[in-house]
């Protein structure tokens, strides 16, 4: 299926010129583009909310830049989900695991580059839905540091974890996108450390940690001083549950005034979600927040500056499309535990794409210190070149 939104049509030229002259991209459902309705993967969205009148941030910068627009991609509901299955608008394909799922819920925009639509896409990462597309479609994807860009016109989710994200299938063009956004210079230099997070590895599928060995090794050869250590002491699924836990209640926040005021239809799995947030017990959302405290704390600990973390990104490769909702709790839940840090802890992290299982793309990732998102950037340039 294609990953552009059904029914829209858009193309905004880019300003002749600029440092992303002759690029294409494409925007993720949740940005705004002036005079053309956000639907946000939801039926009753766009209805029931107004058409904007200026381009999201995200969207203008890349405009400015030179950056030709070419569509609005599919997400998942709201941004609801992980592994980019949309029972209104349909499934993007999976281009480099056909009969597989894209990942989510920045589906649309993955699929698109993967299929060479487009030359860059945004998407949004609150809970892992650009670094896990971009594992499961074969492409370098970047959740930034939380914080550091600026979300104007990007339909929110959970405010402590949303984030803007991109996507693109090589390293260079990765490069350009991302100085541009992170409004910096890729500098060629490189981390003075790597930790290896032996948890992560050691909760990946067997196969995925294999298969990601000799994307270790050749980052061994450039970053010569490596040691192995726990990234989660407390247990990677004690932080899993508890951004399983905050995310939900912020979404129910975010959501709330929109489903009392307007009724809106959602899928099952969607609205479950959102009621799972609602009725949240405080002493959960207090055991939480102290978690997050403590995820941060560690982050903070093994990433000081020029230091990047490895980790496999998911922990297996894409999973068939169409899977029952009783086996999808168990996928769903297995894929949060590689990527609940990212909300509890905010830090900087690249999926480089370069392995596969079975045929199918497995991505590597790094985090670094926050703020040192243009070090993994030069980092995920050099492992390509090696």
């Amino acid at each position: 299926m294609s990953p552009f939104v059904p029914g829209t049509s858009v193309r905004i030229e880019g300003r002749p010129g600029g440092p992303l002259a002759g690029l294409t991209f494409a925007a993720k459902d949740l940005f705004d583009v002036a005079g053309h309705p956000t639907g946000g993967g939801n039926p009753d969205w766009a209805r029931q909310n107004p058409i904007p009148t200026r381009h999201a941030w995200a969207v203008q910068a890349l405009l400015d830049a030179g950056c030709t627009l070419v569509g609005k991609t599919i997400t998942d509901e709201v941004s609801l989900g992980i592994l980019g299955e949309n029972a209104f608008e349909g499934t993007p394909e999976n281009p480099a695991a056909p009969g597989h799922v894209p990942g989510g819920s920045s589906s649309g925009s993955a699929s698109a580059v993967a299929a060479g639509m487009c030359d860059t896409a945004l998407g949004t990462d609150t809970g892992g839905s650009v670094r896990v597309p971009a594992s499961f479609c074969g492409l370098y994807g970047i959740r930034p540091t939380h914080g550091r860009l600026d979300l104007t016109g990007m339909l929110p989710q959970a405010p402590t974890s949303d984030t803007t994200g991109w996507f693109a299938r090589d390293a260079a063009t990765f490069a350009r996108v991302s100085a541009v956004l992170l409004r910096e210079a890729i500098a060629p230099a490189l981390p003075g450390r790597l930790v290896i997070a032996t948890d992560a590895f050691g909760f990946a599928d067997p196969a995925t940690s294999a298969a990601l060995q000799p994307m270790l090794d050749r980052l061994k050869r450039i970053i010569p001083d490596r040691r192995e250590d726990i990234m989660a002491p407390p247990g990677l699924s004690a932080w899993s549950r508890a951004q399983r836990t905050l995310q939900p209640v912020e979404a129910w926040e975010t959501f709330r005034p929109w489903v009392e005021r307007d009724n809106p239809r959602f899928a099952f799995n969607v609205a479950r979600g959102l009621v799972l947030g609602a009725t949240m017990p405080e002493a959960e959302r207090g055991w939480a927040a102290l978690v997050r405290r403590e995820a941060r704390g560690r982050l903070a600990h093994l990433l000081p500056a020029g230091t990047v973390l490895a980790i496999p990104t998911t922990p297996f490769p894409a999973p068939p499309t169409g899977m029952p909702l009783p086996e999808l709790e168990g996928v769903r839940a297995a894929i949060n535990v590689l990527c609940a840090h990212g909300g509890l802890a905010g830090h900087p992290q690249v999926s480089i794409p370069g392995a596969l299982v079975e045929g199918r793309p497995v991505g590597l990732s790094l985090l670094a210190a926050r703020g040192a998102d243009a070090l993994l950037v030069a980092t995920a340039l050099a492992l390509e070149n090696a």
